[in-house]
């Protein structure tokens, strides 16, 4: 482990300027990225964010030739090409966008198909035409697939606002960044209503159909200015993945937005620097000295992936930890109110102080092992229910009152059993013991007026009044 540490520091300890405006740069793509992204996933259209990122590409091909071709014939010149390049780029993408949601909505309601095999119609169809234009148009024009497919962060550098050393990328997605932002203050309320319920926020007066296809606009023009710096592969990932941790964390929109806005930015840090540390670490160890480094782009999307990764697992409330918690903690509680029930039923029948027999009851009455016979007992002694008088457990006053619910209400959904179902007698135990847990004691009340006040359960028991 120390080995370990001293080589990450020591590879770590190369970082340079350049590696700074590659994370900021990066970070400003995710974040732009994510804000889009939380709608999209409230919306339950991830997919249709996925399909943004790759249809977008024919606009962005077209956008690219015509403005091209604009400048051969001497309709624009050069420093105009250069200073409109990225709106003619966002305008295209922004247009397909648009025209992928209306194409989707026509194949869907034409073609009589699912929506999401309308979706996948479009989206197969509008790549597969940008892949045919980039392909044919990469060997005539400036254009490389591998940078608008896969994103080349690492070269962001290069390309600087004359005399300043910032990458054009870091402006651009900053831009975006603030515009989405912007956006998102300026129409939150009708955003959140239209996402949660497009038929209210139409009667509200706001156009969900509009807000729907702005949100796709919004979406393509953001993943155009993120190509060229993440890649529209890779893009997804910093679409969806953000929003879905944010949405594993809380339940409130503003928060949402922040914990995603957070993840994206996260994201970008921990990829460059896995993607700086990790390759020596593990292909240096098997012999592969001449794996150096790896693409910062595609390590963030494994960060953010283990960010959700992280989320799954320690999620409060939602989370497996937090399940596995809460399912222990609820198999303890009914483990004590079985323990309850039956130091209850044996002073009913004068046993409490024989030991011998509380003991062989406890062992037979609890569906469980001594761990959590254990658990239970001590859980029970800790909140005063129970105490340990020499060979034998006695209730307190609080576990006797604790105690009569369990037992009362066992008995009563007994009595209601017997009287709205038409069942043998011996098939009442198995379902009140279940049943016992549950029930607090405003049903218990509802269920006594419903069978007035029974002072019997089926079986001849005294049922045992509220404390």
């Amino acid at each position: 482990m120390p080995g370990i540490l001293a080589q990450t520091l020591d590879l770590l300890a190369g970082w340079r300027p350049l590696d700074t405006w590659i994370v900021v740069t990066a970070a400003l793509a995710a974040m732009g990225c994510s804000l889009p992204g939380v709608f999209l996933v409230l919306r339950r259209q991830s997919m249709t964010g996925d399909a943004l990122s790759h249809t977008s590409l024919p606009g962005i091909v077209i956008a690219f030739l015509l403005a091209q071709w604009l400048n051969k014939l001497g309709w624009i010149s050069p420093e105009t090409y250069e200073t409109a390049r990225h709106g003619v780029l966002f305008l295209g993408a922004m247009v397909v966008g648009v025209a992928t949601a209306v194409l989707t909505e026509w194949v869907h309601k034409l073609g009589r198909v699912e929506a999401s095999a309308a979706l996948g119609v479009v989206f197969t169809t509008l790549f597969a035409l940008g892949l045919i234009l980039i392909r044919t148009a990469a060997d005539n024009v400036d254009l490389d697939p591998d940078c608008v497919l896969y994103g080349t962060v690492e070269t962001v550098v290069i390309d600087t606002l004359a005399g300043t050393g910032v990458p054009r990328a870091a402006v651009l997605n900053g831009l975006v960044l603030l515009v989405n932002l912007g956006l998102v203050v300026i129409f939150f309320k009708e955003l959140r209503i239209s996402a949660f319920d497009p038929a209210l926020a139409t009667t509200l007066g706001i156009n969900a159909t509009l807000m729907h296809y702005a949100l796709m606009a919004v979406t393509a023009a953001t993943l155009v200015a993120a190509f060229e710096s993440v890649g529209s592969i890779l893009v997804i990932a910093m679409l969806i993945v953000p929003a879905a941790t944010a949405s594993l964390l809380s339940r409130q929109l503003w928060l949402v937005i922040v914990l995603s806005l957070a993840v994206a930015g996260l994201s970008a840090p921990l990829g460059h620097v896995m993607a700086i540390v990790l390759p020596p670490l593990i292909f240096g160890r098997l012999g592969f000295d001449s794996v150096v480094d790896a693409s910062t782009a595609g390590m963030m999307a494994v960060a953010v992936g283990m960010l959700f990764a992280a989320a799954v697992f320690l999620a409060p409330g939602t989370g497996i930890l937090a399940r596995i918690v809460h399912h222990a903690v609820l198999v303890v509680r009914i483990a004590a109110e079985d323990v309850l029930g039956v130091l209850y039923r044996a002073e009913e029948a004068g046993m409490a102080s024989k030991a011998t027999e509380v003991n062989h009851l406890l062992e037979n009455a609890l569906k469980a092992g001594p761990l959590l016979r254990g658990l239970a007992m001590r859980t029970l002694i800790r909140e005063g229910k129970l105490v340990h008088d020499g060979a034998i457990y006695r209730l307190t006053p609080a576990g006797r009152d604790a105690a009569r619910a369990v037992v009362r209400s066992h008995r009563l959904w007994e009595a209601y059993l017997a009287k709205h179902f038409q069942l043998a007698e011996d098939h009442f135990h198995d379902s009140a013991a279940r049943a016992e847990h549950y029930i607090d004691s405003g049903t218990r009340e509802r269920m006594a007026e419903e069978l007035d006040q029974p002072g019997l359960d089926p079986h001849g028991r005294s049922i045992p009044k509220e404390s």
